[in-house]
């Protein structure tokens, strides 16, 4: 098992896989150059916060990626840029045959395992803290768990979340998810603003295993999320 950082401009990947001999470095550098180029000629792919149109069927797999998920989250394209990431990573290395791998973009995870993973909820909840984690079963497809927060992160959220967290075959999907999701999280009361947020996420319920939101001292829960346990690995505070 190897595990590394991979840092190219704003993406930050930590890694963890059973693939000995792989060029990930190079394959997210090429994926980084396909988006920066689609960019500097479509602008409204950068700054649009709705989905946009594919104008191409021959498009870079980021950009057709992208533009699918954020279609089906009802977001700008760029909310589902780190899962996307992730997501391709993934797929690179499951190509390489990998049975276990963890890649986490700047809190958003694809992941592929034959063996249990604790992946920590780390919210800043002045209740929770970041003593929680989920508990993840072997598997053999992929699964992405991302998460937005109107709190934490450079992020762009309307809402007021400690963290939403989305649970999803597709990284790319639960990113975008995520951010659809957290921008309901709105109200006068941590209940009511929870409480906005379930009914947001009822609607996209067909692309998504489960959803974890966490606002204030209220806890909600939508579909079926992995069983959660208490650690203190991931606490930052000691």
């Amino acid at each position: 098992m190897q595990s590394s950082e991979i840092d190219i401009e704003e993406t930050h990947i930590r890694l963890t896989t059973d693939v000995s001999k792989h060029d990930l470095r190079h394959y997210i550098y090429n994926l980084r150059s396909d988006l920066k180029s689609y960019i500097n000629r479509n602008q409204d792919f950068l700054l649009s916060i709705e989905p946009i149109a594919k104008r191409d069927e021959n498009l870079p797999v980021i950009i057709d990626r992208m533009i699918e998920s954020s279609s089906l989250a009802d977001v700008g394209p760029m909310a589902c840029v780190a899962g996307t990431i992730s997501e391709l990573s993934l797929d690179y290395l499951m190509e390489h045959d990998s049975r276990y791998s963890i890649v986490e973009n700047g809190g958003d995870i694809a992941l592929v395992n034959d063996r249990k993973v604790l992946c920590g909820i780390y919210s800043n909840n002045q209740v929770l803290g970041n003593n929680i984690a989920f508990e993840i079963r072997p598997q053999r497809g992929k699964l992405g768990i991302c998460t937005s927060s109107g709190k934490i992160g450079h992020s762009i959220s309307f809402g007021d979340a400690d963290s939403v967290t989305v649970i999803s075959k597709s990284p790319s999907l639960a990113d975008g998810l995520a951010t659809r999701i957290a921008n309901d999280v709105y109200g006068n009361t941590s209940e009511d603003k929870v409480a906005n947020a379930v009914e947001s996420a009822e609607q996209y319920r067909e692309f998504f295993r489960g959803v974890l939101i966490i606002s204030q001292n209220h806890v909600a829960t939508v579909g079926k999320i992995p069983k959660i346990v208490e650690t203190s690995i991931f606490d930052t505070k000691k």
